[in-house]
């Protein structure tokens, strides 16, 4: 069995780099702490942080297929993130005009959560802490 610390990181393509690159570090709030273009495969790579520690890889790359979302898809089905209050989280989604469903609670912890979308459909969860 292998011996697992933690996820390292979660890698993303995008099909409009900039408009990706503003959502994750705009509305969601990571921060850029290395970008680079590859100009032989004509894509970035950007990594991105959320706090201190380094969560997500930004990828582009020229004309990649669109995510299939409905029906679900074997694969990658979200990501989550937990927030301290969904009502302040969503009030922030509601004001940069981020469409979400609306707030839910898991039926086995109690707790409440909201899904809303990236710029390319992927399901992105709050989850209240």
């Amino acid at each position: 069995m292998l011996k697992l610390n933690q996820v390292h990181h979660i890698a993303i393509i995008c099909s409009d780099y900039a408009r990706s690159l503003q959502f994750y570090t705009k509305v969601l709030g990571f921060k850029i702490i290395a970008e680079h273009y590859r100009q032989e495969r004509q894509s970035y790579k950007t990594d991105l942080a959320l706090g201190e520690q380094y969560v997500v890889e930004l990828f582009s790359f020229p004309n990649p297929p669109s995510r299939l979302t409905r029906p679900e898809a074997t694969g990658l089905r979200h990501l989550a993130f937990e927030v301290d209050d969904i009502d302040v989280a969503v009030a922030s989604l509601d004001q940069d005009g981020i469409s979400h469903e609306p707030i839910r609670i898991d039926e086995y912890t109690h707790k409440r959560f909201v899904f809303f979308e990236d710029p390319d459909k992927l399901p992105i969860e709050l989850y209240e802490k």
